[in-house]
C-alpha cells in the first residue's frame, strides 16, 4: 500500500501562484509514474501533469504547459506542482496519483495510477 498526503492548495488571486506537494508513504516503486489530475465543479476529472522516473521524464496537458512545472525531491519521497500565471479556469480540486511505471501513452490516463490522495482546493479569484 502507497499513501499520498497532499497540501499546499488555498485561495490565490489570478496571475498569483501556488506550490502544490504530495509525499509518498509506505511500499513505494523503485520506478514509477506520479502526477496530478484535477476536477473542476460540474467536469471530468482531467490530467494536469506526471514525472515518471526511471530516468527524470515530466508531461503537461496543454493547457497548463509553460504555467506549471512538475519536480520532486528524491529523499523526502515527494512530488511538487508550481503553478504560475494561475486563472480562474485552474479552480478545482487537485489530485496526486501514484502507480507503477507506466509507458507513455498511459501517463495521461488515470487507469495509470494505483494510489490517489484526498484531493486539495485550489480556488483562484479576485
Amino acid at each position: 500500500q502507497v499513501h499520498l498526503a497532499e497540501s499546499g492548495g488555498g485561495l490565490v488571486q489570478p496571475g498569483g501562484s501556488l506550490r502544490l506537494s504530495c509525499t509518498a508513504s509506505g511500499e513505494t516503486y523503485t520506478t514509477y509514474v506520479m502526477g496530478w489530475f484535477r476536477q473542476a465543479p460540474g467536469k471530468e476529472r482531467e490530467f494536469v501533469g506526471a514525472l515518471r522516473y526511471r530516468g527524470y521524464h515530466t508531461y503537461y496537458s496543454d493547457s497548463v504547459k509553460g504555467r506549471f512545472t512538475i519536480s520532486r525531491d528524491n529523499a523526502k519521497n515527494t512530488l511538487y506542482l508550481q503553478m504560475n500565471s494561475l486563472n480562474t479556469e485552474d479552480t478545482a480540486v487537485y489530485y496526486c496519483a501514484y502507480g507503477p511505471y507506466a509507458i507513455t501513452s498511459s501517463v495521461p490516463q488515470e487507469l495509470a495510477y494505483r494510489y490517489w490522495g484526498q484531493g486539495t482546493q485550489v480556488t483562484v479569484s479576485s
